[in-house]
């Protein structure tokens, strides 16, 4: 089974801007563990960027500093570099193109946030039969609160990864990914 590493939003805004990731603590440095790995190990990367297309965007919004993505993921090797307008990496971009030209049958899912962007990616894999690994410690969320109710960054980020390893993924830390063959 050859596979990928999809990096999936790892943008300023989740440091330095409106949605800094809280949780768990390490995470960009497992991203980036994960993207060293990939690079000597031959595994092709996507680097993922989420872009708010609305003109008054208060976050992502293309060519500001929360938009660009965060300097150690530009001082790496990306394959390809993706830009979506919606949660979901298949929606709008060339991914499955790119997966299906490059022989990929299994992905590794990495970045911001878990709950949000990386589920939903996951999702739509294991819908088009790839097989899909969760790095459970190479992405993140924070803590949430809205018109439905709170939840703490560590529990949101755990639901998410029980409700992955039901069905869609095998959740996983980045150093059990890198010992799979």
């Amino acid at each position: 089974m050859k596979q990928a590493l999809l990096v999936i939003d790892v943008q300023n805004e989740y440091f330095t801007g409106a949605l800094p990731v809280t949780y768990p603590q390490g995470s960009l440095e497992n991203i980036i563990t994960a993207m060293d790995h990939a690079r000597t190990s031959g595994i092709p990367v996507a680097v993922i960027r989420h872009t708010n297309p609305a003109p008054d965007a208060p976050a992502f919004k293309k060519g500001t500093p929360g938009w660009e993505l965060h300097d150690e993921i530009r001082q790496r090797h990306a394959d390809i570099i993706i830009d979506k307008n919606l949660p979901g990496s298949f929606t709008g971009t060339p991914l499955a193109d790119w997966l299906k030209d490059n022989g990929i049958t299994r992905i590794a899912i990495s970045g911001y946030m878990t709950q949000m962007c990386c589920d939903t990616t996951a999702r739509q894999a294991f819908h088009r039969g790839y097989a899909v690994s969760f790095l459970s410690d190479a992405t993140g969320t924070l803590t949430v609160t809205n018109a439905a109710g709170s939840i703490s960054d560590a529990d949101l980020h755990r639901a998410v990864l029980v409700t992955q390893q039901m069905r869609f993924s095998h959740v996983m830390t980045t150093s059990e990914w890198i010992r799979t063959p």
